[in-house]
């Protein structure tokens, strides 16, 4: 599962449940503690994207065969970056084909601002992996007209006709994934993990007649592969060597065998072993054996995530997107999170959940603080600042789980630049102090707990299905507002303290309380357009949660509306009661996945987290209109550059930095173009 949740930072930040997972947002302020940093971190800005980079700190530390399996894996990973193209849209790749050739042959005027507003238009879908966009899921809408498009593809000899010409200016497959109660969300979604005329009824059916081998041990059924009907009838299409995606799954598999040549141990190369086994075969028994090698693979300064994860695109939450990150460890930080998962079971033991649904051994929990050396598919650009996997409830149960924060990304976000947002958001000095002074800290912490005990708390009653079964399109949202709400219950806990977390743990839960409330009931509506319902999962949970403590607080004015000088601001008057909101709230979730209750789960969400009051968000639209950072971030990756020596053999690996986001994209596209041109 990926968290992409940040209380205090810019909005600009962007990404695993796995939790790799919302796809993917944090917040929209950022606090002006950081000093200027000789690194430059800032790339450009353009429409509502800032792009950003990164350093990999410690990358000189590494043993050179350490450095060749980084590269090797990273190079994996871009080998199937189209997959995830062809995912989010069956067209994607044929107009990012000749957007591009476009882009790089064009002779004309390009100082118009027509032209203009193509090159944003192209760098927007890059950004977004295809023509939706990577946050709200509605079709990007370009801001040049179908004359002048058609003018560039005649003077550039480039041909793109039909449907695929058509969509960019049409109303059709206008979201990428529609949520929406009530209707058929797979028909409705443009996401390319079903064929035509497949709807919602055909999907619940086909997984309804599959049974596991194992019922203990239920396998991820439709995660890697695509539901179509012929000839009436409905069939997988398997993405593996041979099937669909196969020639890009083929370079994928090159590089994880010389991975697996230059493994840390014998637990991590057996793990990748079976990785490559199960691209081979497509076999989800294969995959579970992978997840369990892998997540009991714990010992090494490299790791990395490879395959179709986060369910987040699927309307239904079925189909995995192709994603990859790789990380190096980061030793120092890694060892003062460790007493997170070191004292799991307290967590566990001492949280508001029902008796019948706290584990009485939370086994297998490991925390590191990485630094990315690398990512592709749907982690990049926009990447998440912290993962939990694998997903499979019986695999966290009965093995464990591996949490990871990506601290040099967070790093990034911290060192490009205050945004100014805080000051006008919060409601007085004191809660502007709090944010400074234990923002950051309370940031790191959610993400911690969020991760580490939030994904890895409760169980299912007995009998129960799998979540995405129960809870169908609302399973998303709910764990995620889950794992936040256990990171919210403790980020208010003298435990923190006690285990040499924090030396203030009142200051830094109420920077914390006052962070989320401030995002989940305002700042995050930065991200919509005005009359837009909210749609994506993370976006509801922050929402669904807030609004739900801020009504059943209200007879004890929990937290209190403000209005001053024609601004709204919420006020938390006393947080001792938020905090036991945030635990009645945790428990009645945690009932509602263990007992896969379908009817409290729609009304929670349809309830709290779908509608917005319309004059906050116009309000806040308004005040927002002052500043001029982009609402999103996103990252190119560090180039990671052999070099040989006559033989062949590679002697040393540098680290270079790409100069524009266009540059990378292009090169990116030329290098790593594995996927058949379409009919």
């Amino acid at each position: 599962m990926k968290f992409t949740h940040v209380l205090g930072f810019a909005l600009a930040l962007s990404t695993f449940v796995s939790c790799n997972e919302d796809k993917k947002e944090p917040v929209v302020e950022a606090t002006d503690t950081q000093e200027e940093a000789v690194f430059d971190f800032n790339v450009e800005q353009f429409a509502d994207i800032k792009i950003l980079r990164y350093q990999i700190p410690g990358w000189e530390n590494l043993t050179l065969k350490e450095q060749k399996l980084v590269y090797y894996l990273t190079q994996a990973g871009l080998s199937g970056r189209d997959i995830t193209w062809d995912q989010n849209y069956r067209h994607n790749l044929t107009i990012r084909k000749a957007l591009e050739n476009v882009y790089t042959n064009f002779k004309g005027d390009k100082t118009t601002s027509d032209w203009s507003a193509f090159e944003a238009y192209l760098k927007r879908v890059w950004f977004s992996n295809g023509i939706h966009h990577h946050y709200s899921n509605d079709k990007l809408k370009p801001e040049f007209s179908e004359a002048y498009f058609k003018t560039l593809l005649a003077e550039t000899n480039t041909t793109l006709e039909g449907e695929a010409f058509d969509v960019i200016f049409n109303d059709k497959d206008a979201k990428k994934v529609n949520q929406a109660k009530g209707v058929d969300n797979v028909a409705l979604s443009a996401v390319n993990f079903y064929g035509p005329n497949v709807t919602n009824g055909d999907v619940e059916t086909f997984y309804n007649n599959k049974k596991s081998p194992n019922p203990e041990k239920p396998l991820s059924f439709g995660l890697n592969s695509k539901l179509v009907k012929e000839g009436g009838e409905l069939k997988e299409l398997v993405y593996k060597s041979g099937g669909l995606y196969g020639t890009a799954i083929d370079e994928i598999i090159k590089w994880l065998e010389l991975a697996k040549g230059v493994a840390e141990n014998q637990a991590q190369g057996d793990a990748i072993g079976l990785l490559i086994e199960y691209y081979k075969t497509g076999d989800l028994q294969t995959w579970d054996d992978y997840n369990v090698a892998w997540t009991a693979a714990t010992e090494g300064n490299v790791d990395y995530i490879n395959s179709f994860i986060e369910v987040y695109n699927d309307p239904l939450g079925y189909r995995g997107s192709y994603e990859t990150i790789v990380q190096i460890k980061d030793f120092d930080m890694s060892q003062k999170m460790a007493v997170l998962s070191e004292n799991a079971q307290w967590f566990e033991d001492n949280s508001p959940l029902m008796d019948a649904h706290k584990k009485k051994n939370v086994v297998g929990v490991t925390y590191k603080v990485v630094n990315v050396a690398g990512e592709a598919g749907d982690a990049s650009p926009s990447t998440p600042i912290g993962v939990n996997l694998p997903n499979a409830n019986w695999i966290r149960a009965a093995v464990g789980s591996k949490s990871v924060s990506l601290g040099n990304i967070i790093n990034a976000y911290n060192n490009a630049g205050s945004t100014g947002r805080l000051k006008e958001f919060v409601n007085d000095e004191e809660e502007l102090q709090l944010e400074e002074t234990y923002g950051q800290l309370a940031d790191k912490l959610h993400t911690a707990l969020h991760e580490v005990i939030g994904h890895a708390s409760g169980q299912l009653n007995p009998g129960v299905g799998e979540t995405k079964e129960t809870l169908k399109n609302y399973a998303s949202t709910l764990e995620e507002g889950r794992a936040d709400l256990v990171g919210l219950y403790y980020l208010y806990n003298p435990k923190l303290q006690e285990l040499g977390l924090v030396d203030d743990w009142k200051s830094v839960g109420k920077a914390a309380y006052d962070g989320y409330i401030r995002n989940g009931l305002m700042t995050q509506l930065i991200r919509l357009n005005l009359g837009d319902d909210v749609e994506e999962a993370h976006m509801r949970n922050r929402q669904w949660v807030s609004a739900w403590v801020f009504e059943k607080g209200q007879a004890d004015n929990v937290i209190e509306k403000v209005t001053r000088d024609g601004k709204t601001y919420f006020n938390i008057n006393d947080y001792e009661k938020l905090h036991e909101l945030f635990g009645q709230l945790l428990r009645e979730t945690q009932r509602i996945k263990s007992e896969g209750d379908f009817k409290a789960v729609e009304h929670l969400v349809e309830t709290y987290g779908v509608k917005v009051d319309q004059d906050i968000h116009a309000e806040v639209l308004e005040r927002n209109k002052q500043f001029t950072s982009a609402p999103y971030s996103g990252f190119v990756n560090p180039v990671l550059v052999p070099e040989m020596d006559a033989n062949g053999n590679i002697t040393a690996i540098k680290v270079t930095q790409p100069e524009t986001f266009s540059g990378q994209m292009l090169d990116y596209s030329e290098a790593y173009n594995f996927l058949p041109e379409k009919n």
